[in-house]
């Protein structure tokens, strides 16, 4: 058997060694934490170094996801808490109310033909053929202004649970409006704009169906909209802007 040779007083590190050594542990596990951990656990990005790494993005899907499944048991919650098999009153007082059928077998004979207009009231066939010409020019003139207003229009499907994101690219002032409309079911969106280390939310929504208005960007970079499919087919979204922006681009 060998016995080991035990270090000497001068080879074992110093007090300041050891202190030195934990002090730069300490601060790399801070930036680690600013400049990572915050940025794709919490989409918090202080230094802007998670958005250039992409990580902040991945914070903002957490994050995002972390909501939407609070929002839904909260939902299911209160849906169990409203359920109830009795009937209510206005229900009760509905089934004794006589049905719009019942009320239109309840008319005579001799009201029905007095509400038939005489045939010297109907218009002539050239003022209705006239009256459909005008409606269809002029709704052909008001699809034609607000093709002039939309400066790009995009269409996508999302699949059962699939996300997306289109953000427009924008000066801090600049003014932009929108219009977004759903076929299929509603959806979840959150408006919100990040760059240059800034980041906000400007609006969420929850189930629904389509959404209108202006977007004021509160700074230089993008801004936009990021949707969530939580139904259980396919729902087409129809995605218009205009106004002051540079390019609008898809991010996921």
């Amino acid at each position: 058997m060998y016995n080991t040779d035990l270090p000497t007083r001068a080879e074992l590190p110093s007090t300041g060694k050891l202190l030195r050594s934990t002090l730069m542990a300490a601060v790399i596990a801070v930036a680690l934490l600013i400049t990572v951990v915050l940025p794709a656990e919490y989409a918090i990005d202080p230094t802007g170094a998670g958005r250039l790494l992409g990580l902040t993005e991945m914070g903002e899907i957490k994050t995002q996801l972390a909501e939407e499944a609070e929002l839904d048991q909260a939902n299911e919650e209160a849906a169990a808490v409203q359920a109830s098999p009795s009937a209510t009153p206005q229900e009760s007082a509905s089934d004794n109310q006589p049905t719009a059928a019942q009320q239109a077998s309840d008319v005579e004979p001799e009201q029905v033909a007095s509400l038939v207009p005489d045939q010297e009231m109907v218009q002539p066939e050239a003022s209705v053929a006239l009256a459909e010409a005008l409606a269809a020019e002029e709704a052909a003139s008001q699809a034609t202004e607000e093709a002039a207003t939309w400066g790009d229009e995009v269409s996508f499907t999302l699949t059962p649970g699939e996300g997306t994101e289109y953000k427009l690219t924008m000066e801090e002032g600049a003014v932009a409006t929108f219009a977004w409309v759903s076929d299929g079911g509603p959806l979840n969106f959150d408006t919100h704009g990040d760059g240059n280390g800034n980041s906000i939310s400007y609006e969420k929504g929850r189930g629904v169906p389509e959404d209108e208005g202006e977007l004021e960007a509160a700074f230089t970079g993008n801004h936009g909209w990021f949707f969530r499919n939580r139904n259980d087919n396919d729902v087409t979204v129809v995605l218009r802007v205009g106004g002051d922006y540079g390019e609008l681009n898809k991010v996921l």
